[in-house]
């Protein structure tokens, strides 16, 4: 109740101040106006009675009366001249009066909205300090969280760390195991044949089995693979494909961008293609060892397998690197501006080599558990393929210009730069494993040249009716003993192999339903399966 008496007291202080000048002033004023009205009155009292004393001097004689009249008359002309002048001072006090009631009036409405204002400002005040209040609360609830996000990714990443630790020593703990176990499967299989060449000796003297000579040429050739088995790794066996070996529909619905060998020596395939997934295959029985997927909706156009490595190049500018047995991504190389057109791992230096539109190319560190951007390599046309030479630190690139362009990773700088080679751009490059002096490239005029990188002069040039490229990845390959080229056309899907010496067609193969748009020729691995081709439709061929 005390409070609310305050607050009465304190709002008629407030509202009561402003009009007490304007009541002075008015109090003022009505009494000027109730003393002019009195000397009007007494004025009018004046003029009564001097208008009876002319009457009543009126009847004398008419010397006295003329003069009393004169008199009067000058009197009656100074009290009008008196009343006029009060006159006119009334009518101005009036109009004093009004202006002043009028200024009051406005006064009042004036104050009335500017409290009305005040009030509506310190709602708006109350309101504002409110939401203050509030969104400072919000700002500390999100705070709270950010640290606690925060607190939860480092650990997270320390457990990653961890774990990729983990995994790594499992993986060489595992690699060890296998040399050790592969060790002793060799010491077993020569024990064996030791005892069985024992026991063979031991029968001849008995007459009960062959001589020892014999024995020792079974063990020998036991050891060593068939005479007619040209196909091991490393030693150039090649083996120029005929026939389907498997069919494998890698990417159902989809068309695929890029088929892979492991150069490591591995029986592993590697596809990608529009279904954003990169798929190892083993490349003996056409089995399905692992599937890594990108960004949904975004193409990988680009892969490449080395060893326990899968990499991906893909239109959402970045690439990817997974491990091939635990299938978990390793590194998301960031830092390309457009799309990544193509990507080679160079296994010996533990590099990642992309090419992008944005007319650049870039060399990437994985030799840690983060990676780091290293080289970057510029040019004017955008790089549509690259292959590493036998030399980990010479590169080569076919661009959109036609022009195919080398580099040498270690400084940066480019060896050079051999421009018009193609009619339209180069889709595709290949080191001849050889002679690292040759390389095969593949363009949009339909054509494969065989260049010298030396002088940059076409070797050998091959064409076909039926050949078509009309795709920026389609491929062209070299056999690893640099004797045949073998290359698929866009449409028809045939797959063409020529003789390098004179530039004659060896064979003409029509498996694919659809135009084939990627294919390579390795060295393979111990199955000895080396030529792998990959249509629109997304049909994976391994050849026999």
């Amino acid at each position: 109740m005390e409070d609310l008496y305050r607050q009465l007291v304190h709002r008629n202080a407030r509202e009561t101040t402003p009009f007490i000048a304007i009541h002075e002033s008015n109090a003022s004023l009505l009494h000027q106006v109730d003393s002019l009205q009195e000397k009007w009155n007494h004025a009018e009292r004046e003029v009564n009675s001097l208008r009876q004393q002319l009457r009543d001097n009126s009847n004398p004689a008419t010397g006295n009366t003329n003069v009393a009249v004169a008199a009067a008359l000058q009197n009656e002309k100074r009290i009008r001249d008196k009343l006029e002048k009060l006159q006119e001072e009334f009518n101005q006090k009036l109009k004093v009066d009004n202006e002043q009631k009028a200024l009051a009036l406005q006064t009042s409405r004036d104050f009335a909205e500017l409290k009305d204002l005040h009030a509506a400002q310190e709602k708006t005040i109350v309101r504002f300090e409110e939401a203050k209040l509030q969104s400072d609360r919000l700002i500390k609830h999100l705070q709270n969280e950010v640290e606690n996000a925060t607190s939860n990714a480092k650990l997270a990443e320390q457990q990653f760390d961890g774990l990729k630790k983990t995994i790594r020593s499992l993986q060489e703990e595992n690699d060890k195991l296998q040399k050790e176990n592969r060790a002793y499967e060799k010491n077993e299989m020569l024990r064996s044949y030791q005892t069985q060449e024992t026991k063979q000796s031991s029968w001849s003297l008995f007459g009960l089995g062959k001589s020892s000579s014999e024995s020792k040429d079974a063990a020998k050739s036991a050891n060593e693979p068939p005479k007619t088995d040209t196909r091991k790794w490393g030693n150039f066996g090649v083996v120029v494909p005929t026939t389907p070996k498997h069919i494998v529909s890698s990417h159902p619905g989809k068309e695929g961008t890029c088929v892979r060998y492991d150069t490591y020596g591995n029986d592993l395939v590697a596809t990608c293609g529009m279904d954003s997934t990169v798929k190892v295959w083993d490349a003996g029985t056409g089995a399905l060892r692992a599937t890594l997927h990108g960004s949904t909706s975004y193409p990988i156009l680009s892969c490449d397998v080395y060893d326990n490595l899968v990499a991906g190049a893909s239109t959402d500018k970045t690439c990817r690197v997974w491990n091939v047995r635990t299938q978990r991504m390793l590194h998301h190389l960031v830092g390309h501006q457009h799309k990544v057109n193509c990507v080679r791992l160079n296994g010996s230096e533990k590099s990642v080599i992309t090419a992008s539109s944005d007319r650049s190319i870039k060399v990437w560190d994985i030799n840690r558990t983060t990676y780091r951007q290293s080289t970057t390599l510029r040019h004017s046309s955008t790089t549509n393929c690259l292959d590493i030479a036998s030399d980990p630190n010479t590169l080569c690139s076919g661009h959109m210009d036609g022009a195919v362009r080398g580099w040498d990773l270690r400084s940066g700088s480019r060896c050079f730069d051999f421009t018009e080679l193609h009619g339209g751009g180069v889709t595709s490059i290949h080191f001849n494993l050889a002679n690292s002096t040759e390389v095969l490239t593949n363009g949009l005029d339909s054509c494969l040249k065989l260049i010298d990188v030396r002088t940059g002069m076409p070797l050998q040039t091959f064409r076909h009716k039926d050949f078509v490229t009309s795709q920026s990845w389609s491929s062209g390959v070299l056999s690893p003993d640099g004797k045949f080229a073998v290359a698929a056309s866009n449409e028809s899907g045939a797959l063409f192999i020529w003789y390098t010496n004179d530039g004659s067609l060896r064979a003409k193969l029509d498996n694919h339903q659809s135009g084939v748009c990627a294919i390579d020729w390795n060295q393979g691995g111990p199955s000895g399966q080396q030529v792998a081709t990959m249509d629109r439709k997304g049909s994976l061929i391994l050849w026999a």
